[in-house]
C-alpha cells in the first residue's frame, strides 16, 4: 500500500510518500479501505517532536479516519465488511492516547484499528465531512459544552478561529445561542467566520487584541474565551475576561508556558477550564447535527495523499480556513 510516513522528527521534508506492507487486521482488529484522512496541528507535533512525549519513527500520522471496513479479525462481530465507518481515534481510558500519535494514523490505503473504535457511518454524510469531525469538532464540542457549558447570550471570544477547531467553536457557538466574537489573522478569514455565525470579528494583526475585544464587550468583558493558542495570547485574554468569566482551553499551539499576570484570576474571580479529548458519545452527536444539518464542516482543501507535505505545509504556515483532509 501507498503511505505518507514520518521518517524522522523534523520539518516536511521528512514526511516520505513511500510503499509498505499492506496490514492485516488482528484479533478484535478492523482492516479499514481509507477514503478520507483529517490532518490537524497535532500531526504538526508528531512531526516536529514534542518535549517530553516521544513517538517511535517512522511514524504514519493522522487521526481523523473514514473509510470502509475490508476485512475483518478474529471475534469481531456487529460488523460488515464493506461498511462505512468513522474511526474514533481515542485509544484506552480517557484521557487516552491517540491513533497517528501513538500508533500508526491514517495518511495511508490500509489500516488496521480496534473495531470497538468504529462507528457507523450513513451514507448522507461524507468521508471528507466525517474525516473533519474527531480531533477537532469533538474537542470543541467537549471543550464548549461538556466542560465550558457556553449558554445563550453569553459573550464567546474564540481566537484562532479561522482554524480546524476555531471554526468548530464559531459555528457551536452560534448554535447554542452565544454572541460570538471570532479572532483571527486576515480580514478575509473574518467575513468567512461572519458568514459561519460569528458576530463580531477582531483582526489580531491590525488591532489590540484584549483592547478590542473589551470595547466590542462594552467594556464589561468576555463571559468566555476559547484560548487554546497559549504563548503571548494568554495573558492579554485573562484581562479581557469579565467578572466571572472562564477561560476555555485545550492546547498551546503558541508557547505551553506563557506569562501569566494572576492579578485579573483573584480580582475578577476568573475561572480557567481545562478540556481533553473527547468521548465516543460526543462524535455519535456531532455526526447527528453534521445529518441534520446543525454543523457543516468547514473544509479548507482535498490534498491527494501524494501531496502531504504540501498538505501539512498549509497548516504549518497558518493558511488554512477550517480542515486540510488527505485522501488516498
Amino acid at each position: 500500500m501507498k503511505v505518507a510516513a514520518i521518517q524522522a522528527h523534523g520539518d516536511i521534508d521528512q514526511i516520505k510518500y513511500d510503499d509498505w506492507p499492506d496490514p492485516e487486521a488482528g484479533p478484535g482488529e478492523a482492516l479499514i479501505r481509507v477514503r478520507a484522512c483529517g490532518l490537524n496541528y497535532l500531526d504538526l507535533f508528531v512531526l516536529k517532536g514534542m518535549p517530553g512525549l516521544p513517538v517511535e519513527m517512522p511514524r504514519v500520522s493522522g487521526g481523523d479516519i473514514a473509510g470502509d471496513v475490508a476485512a475483518l479479525g478474529e471475534g469481531v462481530g456487529g460488523v460488515e465488511i464493506g461498511q462505512r465507518v468513522l474511526v474514533d481515534p481515542a485509544l484506552g481510558r480517557f484521557p487516552s492516547h491517540a491513533i497517528g500519535e501513538n500508533t500508526n494514523g491514517g495518511l495511508c490505503e490500509l489500516i488496521a484499528v480496534p473495531a470497538e473504535n468504529l462507528i457507523p457511518l450513513s451514507d448522507k454524510i461524507s468521508y471528507e465531512d466525517a474525516a473533519s469531525l474527531p480531533i477537532a469538532y469533538g474537542t470543541a464540542w467537549r471543550m464548549m459544552v461538556t466542560r465550558g457549558k457556553v449558554a445563550p447570550y453569553e459573550k464567546v471570544l474564540i481566537l484562532g478561529a479561522s482554524g480546524g477547531v476555531g471554526t468548530a467553536c464559531v459555528q457551536i457557538g452560534r448554535m447554542v445561542g452565544a454572541t460570538v466574537y471570532a479572532a483571527a489573522g486576515s480580514d478575509a478569514k473574518l467575513e468567512r467566520l461572519k458568514e459561519l455565525g460569528a458576530d463580531y470579528g477582531i483582526n489580531y494583526t491590525k488591532d489590540d487584541l484584549s483592547r478590542t475585544a473589551w470595547a466590542l464587550s462594552g467594556k464589561k468583558g468576555m463571559d468566555v474565551i476559547v484560548n487554546f493558542t497559549g504563548g503571548d495570547t494568554w495573558a492579554p485574554s485573562i484581562r479581557t475576561l469579565a467578572i466571572h468569566g472562564r477561560m476555555l482551553t485545550c492546547g498551546a499551539t503558541a508557547g505551553f508556558d506563557p506569562p501569566t499576570d494572576i492579578r485579573y484570576i483573584w480580582r475578577r474571580e476568573v475561572t480557567i477550564i481545562g478540556s481533553d479529548c473527547w468521548l465516543r458519545s460526543d462524535l455519535e452527536t456531532l455526526l447527528d447535527l453534521v445529518q441534520r444539518k446543525k454543523i457543516k464542516p468547514v473544509i479548507h482543501k482535498v490534498f491527494p495523499l501524494s501531496e502531504t507535505r504540501e498538505a501539512f505545509r498549509t497548516i504549518q504556515d497558518r493558511e488554512v480556513f477550517g480542515k486540510v483532509i488527505v485522501t488516498p
